[in-house]
């Protein structure tokens, strides 16, 4: 056991770990040259395009230091702050941490919140600055950072380019020399915490996780302490580019299941596994049920698809457990399902694979969090879409989610950002300057505020140097309204939102004039209304396309002419009583651009 570490990656989005963990691996010979590509460790084409990593990946490597053989488990986590969970659940699998910070950015909201959670967990540091190779770096002023951040000494901070491969002898031999052996006993009791699940079409879900305490053999009988499901350990082994089966993996060692398991609810990140005849006394502390934050409904195209879109929720489930759904209907777009997601950004990667890897084009309503709604007896129900809201006259109050925000940046940009928390209903909790002219500031916002467009105009009035990162901090209770849109006095429930009652207003007259543009005009006129319970707040019409029935009539007397209008207009009048107005989808996507 003295000669394995257990390691991990995190870093802030985009500063070069996937590249690094690269070079690590080519450094070990890990990898021979015939699989060497860019980000070997992201093999989602997804990852690769956006330069983003989505799942956590453990992979095994060999290395020689001080003339005896070292065995590195590295564990590549996601940047993102909407898979936290999952960062945090690989921390806790390691002993030490490389914390990569960019030459050219320094030290960024995600940076510090993966920080303290390694902290948290008894984790040794090392610090590294990646990209030192660029033109635009400024390795003392990040040193700088580091050194406020964490306390340590200058000499402890290394320096090293993903891209060109500097520096990455010394992360090697300070993985070796500073990480710490992991502590466990070989003969006691098996505990392993499984730290990520990944879905095999021919060997159903195969469960990564690093053992704490005594030995798993190939065709032991295990049980998973939270689900309490038992299983014949088919196959166990360790993980290298591919999986490498073998007889038996002991304490301190990172490692595979497979035993056969066909449904996701069977296996969650964080549990405990165990010897169903030796158990151990107690699981690992820390895990949770992921908690889906985002809600949207997702509805095909063609009616018909909808069988096809269960199937393929259920397959995309199986690699991705967070992902919760619930069949429900709507009166404009027929059956479809209500989705749980992480965050926009889950949300967003949710619909392009179900797009990509099973060719279903769906239409996504606008995304909303979860609300409490108390009545008026002081039951309490938990609603995740406007239509499920109870009659106005049985609400006693309603609280809504509340996160802790945390924004980095410059001096430069502190005045647009609060102007725009402020914008949001956000409430300033502190602010604190870490280095220099950097600032970080906390804030109180409503969830339901961000979820739309927060993280793009947070970008853009920033030009780019604002981090943010969040956490679900309580519920308050808010001043919260139904805004339903009507079409010729018909609802359309896809369209109708919860909002707060201040912004109702502006924001059922801007809603009405965007449907005013994308619906296209019909025979007879179509009245589109934002309505607050039966008050109407907002209307537009669009007018019918009208033939010239007069044409035929030049000269003559004026009833001849007016009797043909009044014909039309009896006609249309009809036409309106029975026609229908189609939402086209564009519709549906424009009220997440409204500003």
């Amino acid at each position: 056991m003295k000669n394995i570490r257990n390691f991990c990656i995190i870093a802030h989005i985009d500063h070069g770990k996937s590249t690094l963990a690269d070079r690590l691996l080519e450094y070990t010979n890990t990898i021979g040259a015939k699989d060497l590509q860019n980000q070997v460790l992201d093999d989602m084409d997804l990852e690769r395009e956006r330069g983003i990593t989505i799942k956590s990946h453990a992979i095994q490597m060999k290395y020689m230091h001080g003339g005896e053989e070292y065995t590195l488990n590295l564990i590549d986590t996601p940047g993102h702050v909407d898979f936290s969970y999952e960062v945090s659940r690989s921390i806790a699998a390691c002993e030490g941490a490389l914390l990569i910070v960019d030459a050219t950015q320094g030290v960024q909201a995600q940076t510090i919140s993966n920080l303290y959670m390694a902290i948290d967990n008894d984790l040794e540091i090392i610090p590294v600055i990646n990209k030192v190779d660029l033109d635009s770096a400024k390795p003392e002023e990040v040193e700088d950072q580091i050194i406020e951040l964490l306390g340590c000494k200058r000499e402890e901070i290394l320096r090293a380019s993903g891209k060109t491969g500097i520096g990455v002898k010394d992360v090697l031999d300070a993985v070796v020399e500073r990480v710490p052996a992991p502590q466990g006993d070989p003969n006691a009791p098996l505990q392993a915490l499984i730290f990520d699940s990944v879905f095999n079409p021919f060997r159903g879900i195969i469960a990564y996780f690093k053992i704490l305490n005594g030995k798993i053999k190939k065709n032991d009988f295990v049980k998973f302490v939270s689900t309490e499901k038992e299983y014949h350990a088919d196959e166990v082994g360790v993980l290298k580019l591919d999986m490498v089966p073998c007889n038996e993996i002991s304490a301190g060692n990172v490692g595979y299941i497979i035993s056969g398991i066909k449904t996701s609810k069977e296996v969650k990140v964080g549990d405990t596994i165990t010897h169903v005849d030796k158990p151990c006394d107690k699981a690992i502390d820390g895990f949770q049920e992921v908690k889906p934050m985002v809600f949207a409904g997702v509805y095909p195209i063609e009616t018909e698809d909808y069988e096809n879109l269960r199937a393929s929720l259920e397959k995309l489930q199986l690699n991705d457990a967070s992902l919760t759904f619930q069949p429900e209907s709507s009166v404009a777009l027929g059956f479809g399902f209500r989705c749980g997601f992480l965050g926009l950004l889950h949300m967003e990667i949710v619909q392009e694979r179900l797009s990509r890897e099973f060719n279903m084009d769906v239409i996504t309503t606008v995304p909303n969090v979860s609300y409490k709604i108390f009545d008026k007896k002081g039951n309490m129900t938990e609603v995740h879409n406007p239509a499920g809201m109870p009659d106005l006259t049985l609400i006693d109050h309603i609280e809504e989610p509340y996160i802790r925000s945390s924004i980095i940046t410059t001096t430069d940009y502190i005045g647009p950002i609060m102007t725009l928390c402020l914008g949001k209903r956000g409430e300033l909790v502190k602010q604190e300057y870490i280095s220099g002219n950097r600032v970080e500031i906390f804030f109180d916002i409503p969830l339901g505020e961000i979820v739309i467009d927060f993280y793009d105009k947070l970008k853009s009035i920033s030009k780019g140097y604002a981090s943010f990162d969040y956490h679900l901090h309580d519920f308050r209770p808010s001043k919260l309204i139904k805004l339903d849109i009507l079409l010729n006095g018909e609802p359309v429930d896809a369209l109708s939102t919860l909002t707060h009652f201040d912004n109702a207003v502006s924001f059922g007259r801007r809603m009405c004039e965007k449907l005013k543009e994308l619906i296209p005009r019909q025979q007879f006129d179509i009245a589109i209304q934002a309505a607050i319970g039966a008050k109407i707040i907002a209307r537009e019409t669009i007018k019918a396309v009208r033939k010239d029935v007069t044409a035929k009539c030049y000269g003559g007397d004026v009833s001849r002419k007016r009797k043909l209008l009044e014909k039309q207009k009896a006609g249309k009048k009809r036409m309106k009583q029975i026609g229908t107005v189609e939402v086209p989808q564009k519709a549906f996507l424009a009220v997440l651009k409204l500003d």
